[in-house]
């Protein structure tokens, strides 16, 4: 959990947030304690990590203040929530290792510079389950991670191992609430950007 002045700066780009429609109502401590879930979950191994579809920048600007070791990029497709997200960066002080690209994910995962270039992609609510996989995984090398947001506990499994295998992908580990898949496989491997 994020301490002293940093959390309080966190906190209050949350609330504005949600004031604009932006995240949920859900409180802003619970959003926060959440997002943590993401920082332990991400593997000691991994130094860049992409938060897809960042909107309000949940997990990513949590992630980004527990894990001072990370580089992060934040991507979300909406011009005014990756204005925000650039405003927040700035407030957080974090610039030096965090940076903000508005673009959509599946233009991304079709341009040669992004494919693969990261050690893991974590996504609260991107899309469906086989296409939020399906896009982490072509930016994920070998060895590195994909994190999803997992559903409340005794949910039914959302992820089909047939699929979950054909993206190179070994998993789901639940980390509290969230699904950590690990990619076994080389960019260009089984079925990735497709």
């Amino acid at each position: 959990m994020p301490v002293g002045g940093t959390q309080r700066v966190l906190e209050r780009l949350l609330r504005e947030a949600q004031r604009v429609g932006a995240l949920s109502a859900r409180p802003v401590e619970d959003v926060i304690a959440h997002a943590a879930q993401f920082a332990t979950a991400l593997p000691d191994r991994v130094r860049e990590v992409v938060d897809l579809g960042s909107g309000a920048g949940v997990p990513g600007l949590v992630v980004a203040v527990l894990r001072p070791d990370l580089r992060c990029t934040l991507v979300d497709r909406r011009a005014s929530r990756t204005d925000a997200l650039v405003r927040a960066v700035r407030a957080l002080e974090v610039g030096d290792r965090v940076t903000v690209t508005c673009a959509d994910v599946a233009d991304l995962v079709r341009d040669p510079a992004w494919v693969g270039r990261f050690d893991a992609a974590m996504s609260r609510g991107l899309g469906p389950p086989v296409q939020t996989l399906r896009w982490s995984r072509a930016l994920v090398g070998a060895g590195g991670a994909v994190l999803v947001s997992e559903p409340p506990a005794g949910t039914p499994d959302r992820w089909d191992p047939v699929q979950v295998r054909a993206f190179g992908l070994r998993g789901p580990d639940r980390i509290g609430g969230v699904a950590v898949f690990h990619v076994e496989h080389p960019a260009g491997g089984p079925a990735t950007a497709s």
